[in-house]
């Protein structure tokens, strides 16, 4: 055996971010960065061509050409300086061509000058209002007229004038153009926020009407039952004669207790209410409310065929809340993700049965594929789950073979408590047996 020690581990090192993870520019910072590569390409094109074709300075040039170029990105902070700027370099960039005699090139805007000033109002348009930009076209093309006029024995004039009219008409229409874009990324923001708001809206709502639905059936069941135990407690030893002064005191704190439960529901209670929300002090519905909520269903239009039995059995209130809101949720699910398909309701609650059983079942419609997924997505088929499985039961949710869609619910019943037999009467002092 060789006596090199083994080679040291690397030092760990430092996990790199997922690209999914890194910053990425903002909207804004890349559309800044797109003007500026577009108004230096400008500017790297307008100087040599004035100083070529136009025969002007390269030192004047290069100066009033760069405060040309640079009043669009000007523009974006602060754009009455950069109105300045540019009508100052618009009118003075061809003066000297008109001191020379005239030229036979494109005066006073030659042509990269011209997309410049298509670029300078766009951006104006586009990111302070067309009110803005308006001024800085008006003030560009009427400061060069008003240099042509003032040139006019010096400068060929005829030339100027269609300059000018074609300047105007190209520029006119970048503004246009500008407007048209800015209004149009205003209305899709204002969308924007509205689609915000209103999801925003729609999510409190349901907030508030979960909220509210608990608030009533924490009343209706749990602390309906509560009141009872205190009820019955507090009155069990007028009840029952000759109990035991332990037995007495033990009824005595199971009613303190509950009264102290109850008194934990009502704060609770208040605190899922919302404070503009009054309390709803209809009870809660329930398995002989179906019938009547496969009217509203067929009232809307929809074609169900529904079974219920000849007669239903006494079940706890929290089965048959759940039975009601799990019929509902089945029905409103095929009803809007299958519109127009026939629907099939079966309740199975007779007397003798240890469970309630609901069947709802729809059939395929042209939407039935987007039924599947739709569903899959929201909370209708978690809610119904939910609910079983507060009182020990299930639901089952899938698609059938030929396309439709059917929900199956099992909500056990607990049996009856045997009947207690009355404890046999002990006669008292005094008293005859």
């Amino acid at each position: 055996m060789s006596d090199t020690p083994p080679p040291a581990p690397a030092p760990p090192t430092a996990p790199t971010a997922p690209a999914e993870r890194r910053r990425r520019p903002a909207p804004r910072t890349i559309a800044f960065g797109v003007l500026a590569v577009v108004v230096g390409a400008l500017f790297s094109v307008l100087v040599p061509v004035v100083v070529s074709l136009y025969g002007q300075p390269a030192a004047f040039t290069f100066l009033f050409g760069a405060l040309l170029c640079a009043a669009p990105l000007v523009a974006v902070r602060w754009p009455r300086w950069a109105i300045a700027m540019f009508a100052v370099a618009a009118v003075v960039l061809p003066l000297p061509i008109a001191g020379n005699g005239g030229t036979p090139w494109p005066w006073p805007w030659s042509v990269p000058a011209m997309l410049v000033l298509v670029a300078f109002v766009g951006v104006l348009a586009i990111v302070h209002g067309w009110r803005l930009a308006l001024v800085a076209w008006l003030v560009s093309i009427g400061g060069t007229l008003a240099l042509v006029i003032a040139l006019s024995e010096v400068a060929p004039v005829v030339a100027a004038i269609v300059n000018l009219v074609i300047v105007t008409s190209v520029s006119g229409a970048g503004l246009l153009v500008a407007v048209l874009v800015a209004s149009r990324l205003r209305v899709g923001a204002e969308l924007t926020r509205e689609r915000e708001l209103t999801a925003l809206e729609q999510s409190r709502r349901l907030v508030v009407e979960e909220r509210a639905r608990i608030a009533r059936e924490l009343h209706d069941v749990v602390a309906h039952g509560m009141s009872l135990i205190q009820v019955q407690a507090s009155t069990a030893r007028y009840r029952v004669p000759g109990l035991p002064d332990d037995a007495v005191r033990e009824f005595d704190e199971i009613a303190q207790t509950a009264r102290t439960g109850l008194a934990e529901m009502r704060r609770l209670l208040g605190v899922l209410r919302t404070e503009d929300q009054a309390a709803d002090l209809a009870p809660q519905q329930g398995l002989r409310d179906i019938p009547a909520l496969v009217d509203t269903v067929r009232r809307a239009g929809a074609e169900v065929e529904a079974t219920f039995p000849a007669t239903t059995r006494a079940v706890p209130d929290a089965v048959d809340i759940a039975a009601f809101r799990i019929a509902q949720e089945a029905l409103s699910n095929a009803v809007r993700h299958a519109p127009g398909s026939p629907i099939t309701l079966t309740v199975d609650a007779d007397a003798d049965a240890d469970a309630v059983r609901l069947l709802v079942r729809n059939g395929p419609s042209n939407a039935a594929a987007d039924s599947t997924a739709s569903t899959a997505r929201g909370h209708g088929l978690v809610g119904m789950r939910e609910r079983a499985g507060l009182v020990g039961g299930s639901v089952d949710a899938a698609a059938d073979p030929d396309g439709g869609w059917t929900v199956r619910a099992v909500l056990p019943v607990p049996p009856p408590p045997p009947a207690v037999p009355a404890a046999p009467h002990s006669p008292t002092v005094g008293e005859h047996p």
